[in-house]
């Protein structure tokens, strides 16, 4: 009974320590919020402790995003099935924005957010200066995912870049067949290495939270808060509606998975972007926790990165509303065929907002600068609080991403049930020390010489990169 307990002792101490971590993450928040209401000039000069955190994590993605496609597409046989994945994956994307701009064209119909509402001179001239800093045509945006060297896609942080290059590389390794496989084996490595610092990094997380929810209490105040309630209100209710009925229903039907338990499992990661207002500061720990899961890497590494660009749900929803709500507040309502217009307008050329905080409004003004340039002077009026809209677009867009995962994993027949199963049932932790283990995705067979943590007590071939395709059910 004595060398059965042992093993176990050491790993649950360890989950205690990152558990005391985010309990700082919330008190740190909380410090943060009253910080800036009782000092909010301190709290102002703050800002860059909670920039410096994200740019922190930013650092990391990159790495992270190029080892995880590398691998999984390097140790895939045949290529057609990144293929498969990638269309279905954009498929999907294209019909869920769709649903979502029309979820958010409904609710903002009938709330009529923008009544009332007056502008100032100084407004109107925040709302050209933001679209002219976002104005990116199409062709901009196509030539802006070919990275200028190969290694430039990593120093320059452009997750589509980095999202070409590690698919060059893949396919190239898979090519190149047995004799890829040292280099695949040197990638398994780096990425265990880039996860370690990552999981070192998520030890400042308070300091970050505290930092970043301060400066925009500061910036804000109470009185904007007040003065922009109803579309504030109204946009969060919309969105938990979407997860909760939309994507929940989605999940059930094709995975038999309850969403709430799915949402359990990211609770970590939803308070990081709570505490950021970026889904970018989470994007690492789902790739690793999506695999984890038993979503092979080749499902995780293209759905993940390419989602973070192209499945913006709660960028949709936002965009909808906003724009119904300056429209009102213009006193230049919008027939049905205008909004339609404008917001297809908008979905496109949303594609590429990745996740990043303020983003959103740099979007909403460059289009409604492209179609309606009437309407650019009301983008101020909601750039008081697109901070606190920004926390549920990002909210919105992870969870959309994370149910977008284990969907075209489904589909694709790249997901290990049994292994979902035993996670959200809380059987196989997720080793928040390392981020990353040899068992990530792996068969269910291959569960069987797992220790009571849920780590493998003999590595799983599939998962060292040695060319052979990943778990298939």
């Amino acid at each position: 009974m004595t060398s059965t307990a042992d093993p176990q002792a050491q790993p649950a101490a360890k989950r205690d320590r990152t558990h005391y971590l985010y309990i700082a993450v919330i008190a740190a928040v909380l410090l943060g919020i009253a910080v800036g209401f009782i000092w909010p000039d301190f709290a102002k000069d703050l800002k860059p402790v909670g920039t410096g955190f994200v740019n922190l994590i930013k650092m990391m993605i990159s790495p992270i995003i190029f080892c995880t496609i590398v691998l999984g597409v390097g140790s895939v046989r045949k290529a057609a099935k990144v293929g498969k994945v990638g269309g279905l994956a954009l498929a999907y994307f294209v019909a869920m924005s769709v649903v979502a701009l029309a979820i958010g064209l409904v609710v903002g119909n009938i709330l009529h957010p923008g009544s009332g509402m007056d502008i100032t001179e100084s407004e109107k001239g925040a709302g050209h200066t933001a679209a002219d800093e976002a104005d990116k045509g199409l062709v901009d945006f196509a030539l802006g995912i070919i990275p200028k060297t190969l290694v430039s896609a990593f120093t320059e942080g452009e997750v589509l870049q980095t999202l070409l290059v590690a698919l060059l590389v893949g396919f190239a390794l898979q090519a190149m067949g047995r004799s890829g496989e040292p280099v695949l084996r040197g990638i398994e490595h780096i990425q265990k290495l880039v996860f370690r610092v990552l999981g070192m990094i998520m030890w400042a997380a308070p300091l970050g939270a505290f930092g970043a929810m301060a400066a925009v209490i500061g910036e804000t105040g109470v009185d904007a808060l007040k003065a922009l309630a109803t579309i504030m209100i109204g946009f969060y209710v919309t969105c938990a509606l979407f997860i909760v009925i939309v994507l929940g229903t989605l999940v059930r039907l094709v995975t038999g998975v309850n969403l709430f338990k799915l949402l359990k499992y990211l609770g970590r990661e939803f308070l990081l972007i709570l505490s950021t207002s970026s889904s970018e500061s989470a994007l690492p720990r789902l790739i690793a926790k999506m695999e984890h899961l038993g979503v092979s890497r080749p499902v995780v590494g293209i759905t993940v990165p390419t989602g973070y660009s192209f499945n913006l749900d709660g960028t949709m929803i936002y965009l909808t509303m906003s724009s119904l709500f300056i429209a009102e507040a213009m006193h230049q309502p919008l027939g049905v065929g205008e909004q339609i217009s404008l917001l297809l307008f908008m979905m496109i050329a949303s594609k590429g907002a990745a996740g990043v905080s303020g983003s959103g409004i740099a979007v909403l003004a460059s289009g409604l600068q492209s179609h309606k340039p009437a309407l650019v002077d009301g983008v101020g009026l909601i750039i008081g609080v697109d901070r606190f809209m920004s926390e549920a677009r990002a909210l919105t867009n992870f969870a959309g991403n994370a149910v977008a995962t284990l969907l075209i994993g489904t589909w694709t027949k790249e997901v290990d049930k049994e292994r979902v199963d035993a996670v959200l049932a809380g059987r196989l932790p997720f080793d928040e020390r390392t981020l990353v283990d040899d068992g990530h995705g792996a068969p269910s067979g291959a569960g069987e010489g797992r220790d009571a943590d849920g780590h493998d007590a003999d590595a799983v071939p599939e998962q060292r990169g040695d060319g052979k395709e990943p778990m298939k059910v």
